[in-house]
């Protein structure tokens, strides 16, 4: 009796511990969207070009990890678990969750609204979409064509180091601040784009204030490439660049100005050029020797 009842307890403990895993797990698989973002839908139809353009973002970006959908094989490795993106878990999101998902990301997952353009995030969605056949899209009533009455302009203070962005869209009605946009600001460099601070929203009048770096690096002048992104709910996603004398003035030889390893041929390090080159023909030595010794066993052969 004493050890029925041990036994009785270990399973009821045993499955306690494993509905807490469970739910743990089910916790961090949750996204926590605001509502308005819930509500985002597409400006473009989600149709066969759509989604075939969608198939080859999510191969380059999301094959890796979450696996071919519908097949289950996604990364097991990874905690938690990517989910397929055919299942009943992902397909039951709203688009806009699912576009606040892939824009934002989360612990290993990148958050793409820097890498993929607002179209191309819509087009994802559309692909995985594809697969779930009681999917009927709504489309957004916001006009991307708004996007091109909106005006950016940066000043910048070189007594406090801060960089103002100021968006305004030019409407029929007048002049309109770009109230509660997010706004990234991003400096060039060699191997891509340095995101200056966080991603900030605009106040009532479209501006938003930086902190900028009193060490970057510019060119000779000083001037640096900027670029700074925005999306708003109005007026979608707005890119633009310029480039401000905010830098320290830096006289360095590019980096593929010098024979370098990453550098292309004509200017590979000398060393590189001539044990590449050994290497070939020692390659096509050993290769002759042994074309020659073939031709000679066959002669014996033949013998």
């Amino acid at each position: 009796m004493f050890k029925k009842y041990n036994y009785l307890k270990f399973s009821i403990s045993f499955l306690l511990i494993a509905l807490f895993f469970l739910n743990t797990n089910a916790q961090k698989q949750r996204w926590d969207v605001p509502a308005d973002k819930k509500a985002k839908n597409s400006y473009i139809k989600f149709d066969n070009a759509s989604s075939k353009d969608g198939e080859a973002i999510y191969t380059k970006n999301c094959l890796s990890c979450h696996g071919n959908p519908g097949k289950g094989n996604s990364m097991k490795t990874l905690k938690p678990i990517p989910p397929d993106l055919y299942s009943s878990l992902t397909q039951e999101l709203t688009d806009g969750e699912l576009f606040y998902i892939i824009s934002v990301g989360r612990l290993v997952m990148p958050a793409f609204k820097d890498i993929l353009s607002e179209e191309d995030r819509w087009k994802l969605i559309s692909y995985v979409r594809s697969g779930n056949k009681k999917y009927v899209q709504v489309l957004s009533k916001t006009d991307p064509n708004k996007s091109k009455l909106v005006k950016i302009k940066l000043d910048f203070d070189s007594l406090t180091n801060k960089i103002k962005v100021i968006a305004n869209a030019a409407e029929k009605t007048g002049i309109i601040p770009l109230k509660d946009a997010e706004v990234s600001l991003f400096a060039k460099r060699y191997f891509g784009k340095l995101q200056i601070e966080k991603t900030i929203r605009t106040n009532s009048e479209g501006i938003v204030i930086f902190n900028f770096p009193k060490d970057l690096p510019g060119d000779k002048a000083g001037l640096v490439d900027l670029s700074v992104k925005i999306n708003d709910e109005v007026y979608g996603e707005i890119e633009f660049q310029n480039k401000l004398k905010v830098g320290i003035p830096t006289d360095k030889p590019s980096l593929t100005e010098k024979r370098a390893i990453w550098n292309v041929l004509k200017k590979a390090p000398i060393w590189l050029i001539i044990t590449y080159t050994s290497l070939v023909f020692l390659v096509g030595f050993v290769l002759l020797f042994i074309v020659k010794n073939l031709m000679k066993l066959r002669k014996l052969g033949n013998n």
